[in-house]
């Protein structure tokens, strides 16, 4: 048997107008995107061009920050819920995978269940459900509420609400529908798992009313990164979206989460860890810088500010100027993960609140690569081959132009060295990534 060599795994991870919070001003974004329907379909149809793994849809249940000055600045007030968009592009597309994020916080998971089983069957396998705790209190606002559980809270209902889901998804075996016009049995009740699931946040009989999906389940994604984050992903996640500064902070995350998987009974390939990754790319590394330069002037400070009281958990920035110093903040009951990443980041490099935000005004905390194809490309490599990546999630600085670069001249480059496909090698979300199809359980435990 032939030995296929591992490659890097890549999603295309598609933010409206593109990752810089500037980036709608680029003369080359598409404006509209957020209400674009096609805009969305070339960016799909291209990245399956390319063989990408996944595309990846980020979502929020409100509008994120309530400052006047930077809403009206910034583009991230309209954009279509995320599986009703991913169904419609399932219809235009063949092979690529369609991830979308949806909150355990204010949602039920039959619902959940039922979408992403649907959408699985819409699109032939290729569905996967980036499973997030919301982070923002104008989200609460929107479902009767006035502020966020508490953190640790959050990610115990998340817990119980993904196994919940999977007890759903499970509800019939691969078979359980014959459809048999001859004999009149269109479902064979023996092969009916009631979920009946009876836990502390939740009680669903069952069962769901849509067939165990072409991949068995939906494949599950994670994105958290606190104590609690890690402990959910290691008993829940497939795939893992992940922020990192630094080589030494990939690799300690890489190994932790990957030591952790026996514990779950679970192996090291059962889970690939993709870190965001936000490329610049030019022909030489200052025409890169240029190109990066010109984002960063376009960004008003009013935006600055806003963007970094959310990313740092939604406190109260609004008295501080931008030349002061990053203050020291109490913990947030938001992304803690995030809160502390970027903190540790001001007092390394001495970042003033400026610079902070212009050093968040792209990747918001995830790695950022500015340089001609050549150096990106050995930048991947160089990650994915010291144990810090199975793989990267692409953030373009602008939209469509971001996503067109790195495909046009990265993934080339890629495919030169040998470390990504040049060629889909299955029809699933799970074939393309090398994850296992669960088999269906015997039978479900009472949930304890």
């Amino acid at each position: 048997m032939s030995h296929v060599p591992r490659q890097i795994r890549l999603g295309a991870f598609l933010m409206q107008t593109g990752h810089h919070i500037a980036g709608w001003r680029h003369p080359g974004a598409q404006a509209d995107a957020g209400s674009n329907f096609q805009h969305y379909v070339a960016l799909a149809r291209q990245a399956e061009a390319a063989h990408f793994d996944a595309i990846f849809l980020s979502d929020s249940s409100g509008i994120r920050g309530t400052d006047q000055a930077s809403l009206a600045r910034t583009a991230r007030s309209d954009f279509f819920e995320p599986v009703t968009l991913l169904s419609a592009l399932a219809a235009v597309t063949q092979k690529i995978g369609l991830i979308a994020t949806v909150s355990t916080s204010f949602h039920e998971p039959y619902n959940v269940a039922r979408k992403f089983a649907s959408l699985d069957h819409i699109s032939g396998g290729r569905a996967g459900w980036n499973l997030v705790t919301s982070s923002g209190r104008t989200e609460a606002q929107n479902f009767n509420r006035d502020e966020l559980d508490e953190h640790a809270l959050r990610y115990e209902r998340a817990t119980e609400f993904h196994d919940a889901v999977l007890r759903l998804w499970d509800s019939w075996e691969d078979d359980a529908f014959p459809r048999d016009k001859a004999s009149g049995i269109y479902l064979d009740t023996a092969k009916l798992h009631l979920p009946d699931h009876r836990g502390k946040h939740f009680r669903i009989r069952g069962p769901l009313n849509v067939a165990r999906s072409p991949q068995g389940r939906p494949v599950i994604v994670q994105a958290g990164a606190s104590e609690a984050g890690r402990a959910l992903a290691a008993r829940t996640a497939e795939v893992i979206f992940v922020a990192h500064q630094t080589l030494e902070e990939a690799q300690a995350f890489y190994a932790d989460i990957k030591n952790r998987l026996p514990a779950q009974e679970r192996q090291p390939d059962d889970v690939k860890i993709m870190p965001g990754i936000f490329p610049v790319i030019g022909a030489s590394l200052a025409e890169a810088e240029e190109k990066f330069e010109q984002l960063q002037e376009l960004v008003d400070p009013a935006v600055g500010i806003a963007l970094l009281s959310s990313t740092l958990g939604n406190v109260d920035l609004s008295g501080l100027a931008p030349d002061d110093p990053v203050p020291t903040l109490p913990e947030t009951n938001g992304p803690k993960s995030r809160q502390q990443l970027l903190l540790d980041l001001a007092r390394r490099d001495g970042l003033n609140v400026r610079q902070l935000y212009l050093r968040i005004a792209g990747a918001r905390g995830h790695q950022q690569v500015v340089g001609t194809p050549s150096q990106v490309a050995d930048f991947l490599q160089h990650w994915f081959e010291n144990g810090a990546a199975d793989g990267f999630n692409i953030m373009a600085p602008w939209l469509p132009g971001g996503l067109n670069d790195f495909i046009a001249h990265v993934v080339p480059e890629l495919q030169r060295r040998k470390l990504f496909r040049t060629a889909y090698e299955g029809n699933t979300l799970r074939e393309h990534l090398g994850l296992k199809r669960p088999a269906h359980p015997a039978a479900y435990p009472a949930y304890a």
